[in-house]
């Protein structure tokens, strides 16, 4: 039903124009926003994280305002897929063209701003860009299903990750890629599967248990690490940010605890400076803080999911 509805709203909007598709994707979000209490609270309780000198009304304002901005994911990723018509500035992409054709590279992507309409934007910066992504499987989304048949359609690979399962022939065939100076995309910020090894930061404040394996995976393999953000500037304009080429080495298997730790939490550092500089672009609307650091009891329950940590 999802799917049908997104469809007829895309052939609306070729013919009526984009603002039928604000309007309506709009009136959407504030329905999510009235009846998915859950969701709203998760929101609230991020907000209230990144700004606990406010209110709680202020808070919810903020939570509303994720939620309307949210649509632009939608009608972005529609104006750049149909008519080409994003633009963009970038930062640090030298770093990226440094490893591509040599050591290739692994992309730690975030729920931070539109990362789709991102893929595209970098194979309009070099239309002979190799990109592999790694993404989770959400069986019940049919727009989730939509989006990745047309980033499969734009020369993008994708790897699905079971949220039950993985296999040792996806870490083969990524390295593979990466020796083939491709460039690997993975998500920092989020944990697919319940039983997923993860390694514990600070951010806000608060416990995030992150993904361990891209950090592991840029070990293995030696190639270069670069965290990525983008993140909307204007109507139709982007902006995206690579920073410095993060090389993950331990001498030692002893070693490779805090080396993977060290280097999550830079990943950590870096997401929180984005967010508070871009806080309304934070789309991640799952249980993602874990409990409050210094505390013994915290009123909010830890957010996550029951992830397996890294020995």
């Amino acid at each position: 039903m999802k799917g049908i509805f997104y469809g007829s709203l895309i052939l609306m909007s070729k013919v009526l124009g984009p603002w039928i598709f604000v309007l309506i994707s709009r009136g959407v979000a504030a329905g999510y926003f009235l009846f998915s209490r859950r969701r709203v609270a998760v929101s609230c309780r991020f907000y209230r994280a990144l700004f606990p000198d406010r209110g709680r009304f202020y808070h919810l304002w903020c939570a509303w305002k994720q939620y309307q901005n949210f649509t632009y994911v939608f009608l972005d990723r529609f104006l750049a897929r149909d008519f080409d018509d994003i633009s963009h500035t970038s930062e640090g992409w030298e770093h990226v063209e440094a490893a591509m054709g040599t050591t290739g590279g692994i992309m730690l992507m975030s729920h931070v701003g539109n990362w789709e309409v991102a893929a595209h934007l970098m194979r309009q910066q070099d239309p002979q860009i190799k990109l592999l992504l790694y993404m989770g499987i959400q069986y019940k989304e049919e727009i989730e299903r939509i989006q990745k048949k047309d980033l499969l359609a734009s020369g993008i690979r994708i790897i699905a990750v079971d949220q039950n399962q993985g296999t040792s022939f996806d870490i083969v065939n990524g390295i593979q890629f990466l020796k083939s100076g491709g460039l690997v995309s993975m998500t920092g910020d989020k944990v697919w599967k319940r039983d997923q090894r993860t390694v514990a930061v600070e951010f806000l404040g608060h416990e995030v248990c992150l993904p361990e394996f891209p950090y592991v995976f840029a070990l293995l393999s030696g190639a270069p690490l670069f965290i990525f953000f983008t993140f909307r500037t204007g109507r139709r304009q982007y902006h995206f940010t690579l920073s410095e080429p993060i090389h993950i080495e331990s001498a030692s298997r002893d070693q490779r605890k805090e080396v993977v730790r060290h280097s999550a939490q830079k990943y950590a550092d870096l997401l929180q400076q984005t967010v508070c500089r871009h806080p309304f672009e934070w789309y991640h609307f799952e249980s993602f803080l874990g409990p409050r650091l210094g505390q013994p009891l915290d009123s909010d329950k830890p957010d996550g999911l029951n992830t397996k940590k890294s020995d």
